[in-house]
């Protein structure tokens, strides 16, 4: 084996490493961003349990099934799909976590003191 053709195989390796944390990190965003909209549309919904239940098995079949064709059975691939899915995680709470100007009190007193102290 030259220097050129092992080269070229580490950049395919590297290549498959990179689409099985983005094909890891598609599912990941597909079942939290589900589960965030779930949660919005549940908030007014008269029957909520319907909407949780129904998500969560159409959300968990997404994903395993996802994670069976991309895993092929190989645990490194397997491995670098959920490195993927938990780094998707990350990203959906981070984009979908309030500002903290939305969280603040509207009024505090003239000391600082929360009302209840």
């Amino acid at each position: 084996m030259n220097k050129g053709t092992m080269m070229a195989s580490t950049v395919n390796v590297i290549l498959v490493w990179i689409a099985l944390l983005l094909a890891g990190g598609a599912l990941g965003g597909v079942f939290f961003a589900g589960l965030w909209w779930t949660v919005r549309r549940a908030a007014g919904s008269a029957t909520p349990m319907r909407w949780f239940c129904a998500s969560l098995v159409v959300r968990t079949a997404t994903v395993l099934a996802g994670f069976y064709a991309i895993g092929a059975g190989q645990p490194l691939r397997l491995g670098l799909c959920m490195f993927g899915f938990v780094l998707a995680r990350s990203i959906v709470l981070r984009a979908t976590r309030p500002h903290p100007a939305a969280c603040a009190p509207a009024v505090l007193h003239s000391s600082g003191n929360p009302p209840c102290v």
